[in-house]
């Protein structure tokens, strides 16, 4: 697992240079296209690096994105109306059938298809109208890592293309050399706090979300450890009951308009006696653990999982487990 999150960085850099070309006739025909909606498809990490694309899909481009209930076509058969539309399905594998089905039928019915996949000869490839290689390489950890991030760049990509953002174009060129850099960021000072715990929350909020999101899955694959993602806006609609002393809460204040109200969540929750670890960048005086930086606050989240993968492959070892095995689990999943 930590070998293969310190691979992310080549990822990035052999992704740009082989989908770039295909990119840019894609980001040509959504612009022609103009979808008023896109629909994202995917199951684990990928869905995580699915809402990333979702925020940015309609923070730039004002397109309504939602994340597909897959079931309602691999089991209900919805006649669902998608002509026009467009959908992403976002996978490492490209196998599992309950990705699969439902892309085929979108483009039966007239939606323009596009899978981000690390396997380009798997079925959603063939079952997709365009197909956008992640260059991950093989992952042998049942833990992704390296194709995760390489999903956040893919999607980042697809929408530099699309807006056609000289600047986002830019931050992409340079995210190699920011994941170099954050893959050295030392967050050990969170073992301490995590090693025992039992349960805990992670909260992110906006683009930071999806950091969160996988932060937690990794925690439970990894760590055997129960943790639940949460925006912050939705910690005192509830979750908040669940804070006691002592209870430990990660939470990512990526730059942003969200950070202030992520900053103040982390002073009350530290005031009513939980153990935070606030991730944040260097200038925050009052973090925990320091989150490195892209050239863009919309790549942060790259940096950010880069820097916590090497931490949970520390914490899963001081828990007496193995991050590469975790129980029950597999490389490939296949669901209907």
């Amino acid at each position: 697992m930590r070998d293969e999150a310190l691979e992310a960085a080549a990822a990035v850099e052999r992704q740009g240079l082989a989908e770039d070309a295909r990119l840019a006739a894609l980001g040509r025909h959504l612009a022609a296209l103009s979808p008023a909606v896109t629909l994202t498809l995917a199951r684990g990490s990928s869905d995580h690096a699915a809402s990333y694309l979702a925020y940015l899909v309609m923070a730039r481009l004002g397109c309504v994105v939602a994340s597909l209930p897959l079931s309602l076509l691999t089991l209900g058969q919805a006649p669902l109306r998608t002509a026009g539309a467009l959908a992403v399905a976002v996978s490492q594998s490209g196998q599992s059938p309950d990705v699969v089905e439902p892309m085929r039928a979108l483009r039966a019915s007239g939606a323009c298809t596009v899978a981000l996949v690390n396997d380009t000869t798997s079925p959603l490839a063939q079952a997709t109208e365009w197909t956008l290689g992640l260059h991950a390489g093989p992952e042998r950890s049942v833990a992704a890592t390296k194709s995760f991030i390489a999903s956040l760049a893919a999607a980042a990509r697809l929408v530099a293309h699309w807006h056609d953002s000289a600047a986002l174009h830019a931050a992409l060129a340079e995210l190699p050399h920011d994941l170099t850099r954050a893959a050295q960021t030392d967050w050990s000072a969170a073992l301490p706090v995590l090693q025992g715990a039992r349960q805990l929350m992670v909260v992110g909020r906006g683009l930071g979300l999806s950091v969160a999101q996988e932060a937690a899955l990794k925690f439970k694959e990894t760590s055997a450890l129960q943790a639940e993602a949460f925006s912050s806006a939705e910690i005192r609609h509830g979750p908040m009951a669940l804070v006691e002393p002592g209870y430990p809460l990660l939470i990512f204040a990526l730059r942003g308009p969200t950070q202030p109200g992520l900053r103040a969540l982390a002073a009350d929750m530290r005031q009513r006696g939980a153990a935070v670890l606030l991730v944040a960048p260097a200038d925050v005086p009052e973090r925990d653990l320091t989150l490195p930086t892209a050239t863009l606050p919309e790549l942060d989240p790259a940096c950010a999982i880069q820097a916590f993968y090497g931490m949970a492959a520390q914490l899963a070892e001081a828990r007496g487990l193995d991050p590469d095995q975790p129980r029950h689990l597999s490389k490939v999943t296949k669901t209907v």
